[in-house]
């Protein structure tokens, strides 16, 4: 048995430093570790990857955004830990974007759908379009800046899609994307969760979990006043994809390392960290300690 730890996001930064520091010297890390996250306007949650990127200094963050509104608070928010570039990533081709008002989180390349928006309770405000404009989309593959990405985020209003087909060179050695998927889509056109799943398995990436689960209430019906208030209709959720973990031997030794990390620090998913760690082991890259001193990690009783 071992402890479960809580969400590390909200830990105490002393002690979320031991963990990193202490995962980094069993795994014997010696390459820098890119994150990419696209959409990464500071609207809700505190990402994931935070932790990492504020405590270990070879983790380094390339954050994206299209909508000038959000660059700055980026820029505030992480100083220079991080990269950030103003940039609509997609297909590399102009498109319209629909600007809805900043803190909905709402604004995409795709038209909202009166229908679908309608079907939810409030939602014909969040997605009342202020204002449209061409923009030109950057394929994430021309993106100089970027050597490679071994984590990526994203949640951008419907082009999820649009980025991993004109990514797969930055995302050759990714061993996991967490990333919105919609269960119903609001705009017209949108790819939906179906899409996502069926273009992550054919490039070798199996699901792994959801980090969230929204539901919404179907309009015009109300729960205790409150329309925020959920009954049962799925929305959209957070998934993360990871290499599939069936074929290992399709992972290089600095990936295992790098699942191990992301395993821990960001889905709380000690039993995927053994299974790579294991495998590190059964290679010889990492002696039987290493499994050990995880072990003893998993069961030191600690507040976060």
């Amino acid at each position: 048995m071992f402890q479960q730890r809580t969400d590390l996001c909200a830990g105490d930064p002393g002690t979320v430093a031991a963990r990193i520091s202490t995962l980094s010297g069993l795994l014997e890390l010696d390459t820098g570790i890119y994150i990419a996250d696209i959409g990464a306007a500071l609207l809700a949650e505190t990402p994931v990857y935070a932790p990492l990127v504020r405590e270990y200094a070879q983790a380094q963050l390339f954050s994206f955004d299209g909508d000038p509104r959000q660059i700055a608070a980026l820029q505030a928010h992480y100083g220079d830990k991080a990269t950030v570039l103003e940039h609509y990533v997609g297909d590399g081709e102009a498109h319209t974007a629909y600007v809805c008002d900043a803190a909905s989180g709402m604004t995409s390349l795709f038209k909202p759908s009166p229908a679908a928006l309608g079907f939810f309770n409030g939602f014909d405000d969040f997605g009342r379009v202020l204002q449209t404009e061409t923009v030109h989309t950057t394929r994430l593959d021309a993106i100089d800046a970027i050597e490679r990405i071994d984590f990526l985020k994203m949640d951008i209003q419907g082009s999820e899609l649009r980025v991993l087909q004109h990514g797969r060179e930055k995302l050759r050695e990714c061993v996991a994307i967490q990333l919105e998927v919609s269960f119903i889509g609001l705009y017209e056109g949108q790819p939906t969760f179906g899409d996502i799943d069926h273009w992550m398995r054919a490039n070798g990436y199996l699901p792994h979990r959801f980090m969230d689960i929204k539901r919404w209430s179907i309009s015009p019906t109300v729960r205790n006043n409150n329309f925020r208030i959920p009954f049962n209709q799925l929305l959209e959720a957070d998934a993360v994809y990871i290499k599939n973990p069936i074929a290992l031997q399709h992972y290089s030794d600095n990936q295992l390392k790098r699942q191990v990390l992301f395993a821990d620090l960001f889905f709380d998913s000690p039993d995927l960290a053994v299974y790579c760690l294991r495998e590190l082991c059964t290679r010889q890259v990492l002696g039987e300690q290493a499994l050990r001193q995880y072990f003893a990690l998993l069961n030191t009783p600690a507040e976060r």
